[in-house]
């Protein structure tokens, strides 16, 4: 099993994005998981659970915080997603890979630290769409405005 932390918005958000994404019958992102942003990726996060309750005390810590959900990007032509606005979800990915201390290794194939990025994922080649669908995906986001989103941290 594998596990990450994220943050998933409210539930009308939510529905928004999952029927954002179900625009394109191709895109399987929605029967995979549901919309979040990952603050964590998988790395060190292993099946023992050991490191639980170091991200219990270290979210506890961390003082509530809004975000929100701005400009379409992409990583290429593989992943539209919705870029995040603020700086405390980086903040909270740092302090998490502090207390989980996974390998540079994982550090590296999991894009963490100096390489993290915060965004929520709208489509990616790798769960269906072609690259032309991605770009489709960007523009009509762009076009349709994009979603406030206020979330807690707790």
């Amino acid at each position: 099993m594998k596990y990450f932390i994220g943050i998933t918005p409210p539930d009308d958000y939510k529905e928004k994005i999952v029927a954002f994404r179900d625009l394109w019958s191709s895109n399987r992102l929605n029967d995979v998981v549901e919309p979040h942003i990952t603050v964590k990726a998988q790395g060190g996060l292993t099946v023992d659970l050991h490191w639980l309750e170091s991200v219990r005390q270290t979210c506890s810590l961390m003082p509530s915080f809004q975000l929100s959900l701005s400009e379409p990007g992409s990583f290429g032509s593989a992943v539209t997603f919705l870029s995040v606005e603020t700086s405390n979800i980086i903040e909270l990915h740092r302090y998490l890979v502090k207390a989980i201390s996974p390998s540079q290794e994982l550090l590296d194939r999991y894009f963490e630290m100096d390489k993290y990025h915060p965004h929520l994922t709208l489509g990616q080649t790798y769960w269906g769409l072609n690259e032309t669908e991605i770009e489709e995906m960007k523009l009509l986001i762009k076009g349709i405005g994009c979603f406030l989103v206020y979330v807690m941290a707790d």
